[in-house]
């Protein structure tokens, strides 16, 4: 049975399955065009999130048909980013939620259709893996709008992308296709129109049904190589590892091996 709350006036969702969480961006007829009340309803939602043991992977997506999330809510600039001090509350705002989203114990995975702009790319970029549609199209066009793009903002792009990727995509603010996306490292997976949802359904799947303390042993490693390499700290990472061994689940993974049958792991 699937549990649904609202939050941003029904303009950001999140629905639960089981160890499965997907937050979906539903403001539709904006092209999923992100206020600021759904940004810090996300950075709300993921501090909940991040507490949760029983949670196994965490999808986002856009409601429709048309968009991931088409960047900023353009609508709201006249009063809560009407100059630069106001900007600046907006995006600490923002940074909240990103931060928020990257720190998540679990899997993230941004399933993504249509337009992918701005704050938008900015989520996706903020998650694991994007998985995507082949009708896809990314763009960050602050240049266009004479936004100032922010340090942070650039700074995980440089990271994850790399100088040239991320030169490309600020400098000429022009829309990429789902693979033209894919060759420079944006997204993960392109898959058709028509076999999209089943194959994101199935990867979150797999997913899902694979160890826990494993996954999440991964997760810590990977946010903490993500920080410089005098700010990392592996010692959580190790206590992951150590439960790993010391599981039920460890075991339960030796006997479907030996029984050759699919493991069922509960997390302990």
């Amino acid at each position: 049975m699937t549990e649904t709350q609202d939050y941003a006036n029904g303009r950001l969702q999140l629905s639960r399955i089981g160890g499965v969480a997907a937050i979906t961006f539903n403001a539709p007829d904006k092209h999923n065009a992100m206020s600021l009340g759904m940004w810090q309803a996300l950075g709300e939602i993921c501090e909940t999130l991040a507490t949760d043991e029983s949670l196994r992977v965490l999808t986002l997506t856009g409601a429709g048909d048309q968009a991931f999330v088409a960047g900023a809510d353009i609508s709201e600039f006249g009063e809560i980013r009407s100059d630069a001090t106001r900007a600046a509350t907006y995006g600490a705002a923002v940074a909240h939620a990103e931060d928020a989203l990257e720190a998540l114990p679990v899997p993230t995975l941004a399933l993504i259709r249509g337009y992918c702009i701005g704050g938008g790319l900015g989520i996706a970029m903020r998650c694991d893996l994007r998985l995507t549609r082949d009708d896809a199209r990314f763009a960050i066009t602050a240049a266009k709008l004479s936004l100032g793009y922010g340090y942070d903002g650039i700074a995980q792009l440089h990271r994850r992308l790399g100088h040239a990727v991320t030169a490309d995509l600020l400098f000429s603010g022009r829309k990429l296709s789902a693979e033209d996306a894919q060759a420079k490292g944006i997204c993960d997976f392109v898959y058709p129109r028509e076999s999209f949802e089943a194959a994101c359904a199935d990867y979150v799947k797999t997913i899902a049904g694979n160890a826990p303390l494993t996954i999440r042993t991964v997760k810590s490693a990977m946010i903490e190589l993500a920080k410089p390499e005098d700010a990392r700290d592996r010692t959580a990472t190790d206590a992951f590892v150590r439960a790993c061994f010391d599981s039920a689940d460890y075991a339960e993974g030796q006997r479907a091996f030996a029984e050759k049958r699919a493991p069922r792991f509960v997390g302990l």
